[in-house]
């Protein structure tokens, strides 16, 4: 039997569309019903897809969905960032948070479900990705071009005040938000003014110099 499946043959563009399409049905439905297996499948059939069209456009459900989401809070929030330019880099991660912080609050209700969602053991590999991946941004927006082991510690570190920063938001509202972060850049700049003056690659370079002399025999 040929596939008439409207998703068989679809380019990717409409593929993208439609996903962002069905996240605007699931930012309405997810107030009442949850972030949930029930609202993937009410805001797929709001858009007419089928059963075998949502498994193709959302194998994960529920979990796919939180991600789109999350993605398209990254993206409000660069836009409306803007440029960098002049800041001083705490400036610049204060802004960066407080940004990325409104861009999930124009979605409040459904970003609220979406945060319980990924706050399940079940779901917390997912939350922590979403928020190194947010972290990464908000670190290239800021103008950081690490690529030794700093690229992996600020990301680190700022998702772990990312993540507690936008429950405080969801739930606490914008002002204890922003004193959390006020409190925790300060943490973040402590950090970057420690590690400024350590060489955290010498134990590679040694063991590195000491492989070779083995190889070369020069030991």
């Amino acid at each position: 039997m040929t596939d008439v499946s409207p998703l068989s043959n679809a380019e990717p563009d409409w593929a993208d569309a439609k996903e962002q399409a069905v996240l605007d049905a699931a930012i309405r439905l997810a107030p009442t019903l949850g972030w949930n297996a029930r609202m993937v499948r009410e805001a797929c059939a709001a858009e007419g897809l089928s059963q075998g069209d949502q498994e193709l456009l959302l194998p994960n459900g529920p979990r796919d969905l939180a991600a789109l989401l999350s993605r398209r809070h990254d993206s409000r929030a660069l836009e409306a960032l803007g440029s960098a330019e002049g800041l001083k880099i705490r400036d610049r991660i204060a802004k960066a948070l407080s940004a990325r912080m409104e861009a999930g609050a124009e979605d409040l209700e459904a970003t609220r479900k979406c945060a319980g969602f990924l706050a399940l053991p079940t779901n917390a590999d997912l939350g922590l990705s979403l928020a190194w991946e947010t972290a990464d941004h908000l670190w290239r927006w800021s103008g950081d071009t690490a690529t030794d082991w700093n690229h992996y510690s600020k990301r680190t570190i700022l998702s772990g005040v990312l993540i507690p920063a936008l429950t405080l938001r969801w739930f606490e509202g914008r002002e204890a938000a922003e004193d959390f972060v006020a409190r925790r850049i300060d943490n973040v700049m402590a950090f970057e003014k420690w590690k400024a003056g350590k060489d955290f690659d010498a134990p590679v370079r040694k063991a590195t110099e000491f492989l070779s002399k083995l190889r070369y025999g020069t030991v």
